[in-house]
């Protein structure tokens, strides 16, 4: 009697393990697919603290730009003022603009 079930059991064993192997190939792409998508949201991460560096160095270069201003400003006040000086004892009105 054992010898009827194991003739019956061996083609349905092969069976089972074509299934296995059809079911193990279509899914391999779908694991390729999330692979790409993990090294897509890697890929983001990276560009996400490369733009956040590159803010704080904008932010810095602006920061920078406003000292120089305020120098700047600050120098031509000290430059007008002998100017405007030595106008008012020769008696010229200053020149707006």
């Amino acid at each position: 009697m054992t010898a009827v079930p194991r003739a019956l059991l061996a083609p349905i064993e092969r069976e089972l393990g074509l299934l296995r192997a059809v079911v193990e190939r279509s899914l391999r792409p779908v694991d390729s697919i999330f692979d790409l998508l993990e090294q897509s949201a890697a890929a983001m991460h990276r560009q996400a603290e490369a733009l956040s560096e590159s803010a704080r160095a904008l932010e810095q270069a602006a920061e920078m730009m406003r000292t120089q201003a305020e120098l700047f400003e600050r120098t031509v006040t000290a430059a007008r003022e002998p100017a405007e000086l030595a106008k008012g004892l020769a008696g010229i009105r200053r020149r707006d603009g």
